[in-house]
This record gives C-alpha cells, sequence and structure tokens, in this order.
C-alpha cells in the first residue's frame, strides 16, 4: 500500500471518527435537552417516543465510532458504506422521532421506519461482509 493510500486511510478514519463522535455529543445533549425541558412540555405519552429517539441515536453513534475506529482492519470502503447508512437511519429514524415528539405532527411518523430500513441496510452490508472473502 503506498503512503499515499495510507495517509487517505487515516484521515478518513479520522474524520469518520469525527462524525462519530459528533453525533455521540449530539445524543447526549437531546437526550439530557429531553430529560430536562421536553419532558415539561410534552408530557409523559411523548416523552417515551424522545427516549427512543435518543436511544437509537446513542446506538449508531457508538457502532460509528467503533467502526471508524477498526477500518483499517474491516475495509475503508465497507465502513464508509455503513457509516453512511447508519447516518441516514439516525438522520431519519431518531430525527423524525425528535420532530414528532416537538410538533406532534404526525405525518412526520410515515419517516421514521425509512429511517429504520436504513439502518437495516447498513447492519446487513457489515453481516454480508463478515461472511464473504
Amino acid at each position: 500500500m503506498s503512503s499515499e493510500r495510507i495517509y487517505y486511510n487515516l484521515r478518513m478514519s479520522k474524520s469518520l471518527l469525527g462524525i462519530g463522535a459528533l453525533s455521540a455529543f449530539l445524543a447526549v445533549a437531546l437526550g439530557a435537552f429531553g430529560a430536562h425541558m421536553v419532558e415539561n412540555i410534552v408530557g409523559g405519552q411523548l416523552m417515551s417516543i424522545w427516549e427512543t429517539a435518543a436511544r437509537y441515536h446513542f446506538y449508531h453513534a457508538i457502532a460509528i465510532i467503533a467502526l471508524a475506529a477498526n477500518a483499517d482492519a474491516i475495509g475503508q470502503r465497507l465502513v464508509s458504506r455503513v457509516i453512511f447508512w447508519l447516518i441516514l437511519g439516525t438522520l431519519l429514524f431518531s430525527g423524525s422521532l425528535y420532530a414528532l415528539t416537538l410538533t406532534g405532527a404526525k405525518f412526520l411518523g410515515p419517516i421514521t421506519p425509512v429511517g429504520g430500513l436504513c439502518f437495516l441496510i447498513g447492519w446487513a452490508l457489515m453481516v454480508k461482509n463478515s461472511f464473504t472473502k
């Protein structure tokens, strides 16, 4: 492997690690915001939706960090593809649930399963590539 390629992989891994760290930061901040502010605004039933959003957000932020930290062993291309799907899943799944909680807009509900499908695609890519090669 050329030194240029190694440098590219290192920069890419650090960028993906930064994305994972930012996502984890946002998950903690939004979880705390929910616990201290949102519950007072929306009440208990909608608060459970917020908690689900924050939980899935945080799970996938940790997964992004783990993938980025192991990109050399797993493969940079696969890691980048999986992380793309996990980020998209977080935006659609958790994002729609955060927005639904704050606005009560029921039309956001159908977006959530699309985000879940994105999570599944990311994990399926990992499964598929774990059993090949």
